[in-house]
């Protein structure tokens, strides 16, 4: 093609055109709005697979956030980052720029006061935080993790209330806190809550995050609204392929359109990364079947040498044996005891692997007893790296 690809497979990145996501969206603005006239609402957890676009969701609220002016802060939580050290950070930065409102600036003393009180410690040892205090201060923590973050939290808000702005953290992977992490965010935006301060989360996760916070705090469920977060309906899949490239004057014939939607299962990962491929490997400004099934080996090797192979890498062998047993389960879900026999073991050796698999954000439990892959289409890479589904059993 003669212009550059308006399609972003890349990792969050934002669309030329998301579609699919307007009355979430519409949604999201509304929670936004409310907060900023001083009306508190639940925060928000988007929740679902890979590749459906969580992230960029969160995105796009953030750029809602912005055009309120609102105050906020973006976190991506990796799976040994410490998320305390993330939202301490964050918060130091968003009470700087609100201590410095000339109707705020006694209350942002106190805040940074507290904060400069909360010393996240992390022990490479045993791998734990703890929460506590180096040097004497007016200020003083009690090396409980959910009270000293509440105590942040309740004086960022009630800073944010005397300059009057509305705080926001964004707060992707959320499935990757520690339980005591969880525990705390919980338990300081309950607090929050309770005293109509202007704070909220935004943030996304896959299926495990309900299960997380479900155990740590009885009352989660009602300081969070769950929306989950799934493939594209078949009008905004179609919507998703031709409306891009329409505007450069490119168009998609029906039965294209179709073949990519096969493929991509309306995805919206997948259709960025096939449509990409597509554009990269067609000189026409009118697409055809034959043009995209032409390029469907490309696709698969750059969704394998790329999405598939970075989340294969982090597992195990003994993962790799469990990963390649749930694929040859053929029907998914699957329960535990068919991988076990497939796998020639009982259900009590393989437990500890599925419940790393499950810690990886590689697999997760739909249900009761049942287990399913969180990247869709990872049980076809599956077989094509191992075809015949080989498991070298113990």
């Amino acid at each position: 093609m003669k212009y550059a690809s308006p399609y972003t497979p890349g990792a969050g990145a934002m669309p030329r055109y998301l579609a699919g996501r307007n009355e979430m969206l519409e949604n999201a603005e509304k929670v936004l709005q409310a907060v900023v006239k001083g009306y508190p609402q639940n925060s928000v957890v988007y929740y679902g697979l890979r590749g459906v676009g969580k992230t960029v969701l969160l995105n796009a609220v953030e750029e809602q956030a912005e055009d309120l002016n609102i105050l906020y802060a973006h976190i991506e939580i990796a799976e040994k980052k410490s998320f305390i050290i993330q939202i301490a950070n964050a918060s130091k930065k968003l009470i700087h720029r609100m201590s410095a409102i000339e109707s705020a600036k006694d209350f942002g003393k106190k805040a940074l006061g507290i904060l400069q009180a909360f010393q996240v410690t992390y022990n490479p040892e045993d791998q734990t935080f703890t929460a506590g205090m180096t040097e004497p201060s007016a200020y003083i923590t009690t090396g409980i993790l959910a009270d000293d973050l509440t105590e942040m939290f309740v004086a960022m808000g009630r800073l944010a209330a005397k300059a009057r702005k509305t705080v926001c953290f964004f707060i992707d992977e959320m499935q990757y806190m520690k339980v005591d992490e969880m525990e705390a965010l919980v338990n300081a935006m309950h607090r929050v809550n309770q005293l109509r301060l202007p704070v909220i989360i935004f943030g996304a996760g896959l299926p495990k995050i309900l299960k997380i916070l479900g155990e740590v705090k009885s009352y989660a469920e009602r300081l969070f609204k769950y929306i989950p977060v799934s493939k594209l309906s078949d009008t905004a899949a179609t919507e998703a392929i031709v409306e891009p490239a329409r505007d450069l004057g490119v168009l998609f014939e029906d039965e294209a359109v179709n073949e990519i939607k096969k493929w991509s299962e309306g995805y919206p990962y997948f259709i960025q990364e096939l449509c990409d491929t597509v554009w990269e490997y067609t000189e026409k400004e009118i697409i055809t079947k034959e043009d995209v099934q032409r390029v469907i080996p490309t696709f698969q090797t750059n969704l394998d040498q790329g999405f598939f192979k970075v989340r294969y890498d982090r597992c195990t062998k003994k993962e790799h044996d469990f990963l390649f047993a749930m694929a040859k389960c053929g029907d998914l879900p699957c329960t535990i005891s068919n991988v076990a026999k497939i796998m020639g073991n009982r259900v009590s050796t393989i437990s500890p692997i599925r419940a790393q698999l499950i810690s990886k954000g590689m697999i997760y439990s739909p249900a009761h007893g049942e287990i399913d892959f969180t990247v869709p289409q990872f049980h076809l890479f599956l077989k094509r790296i191992n075809p015949e589904l080989k498991i070298e059993k113990e």
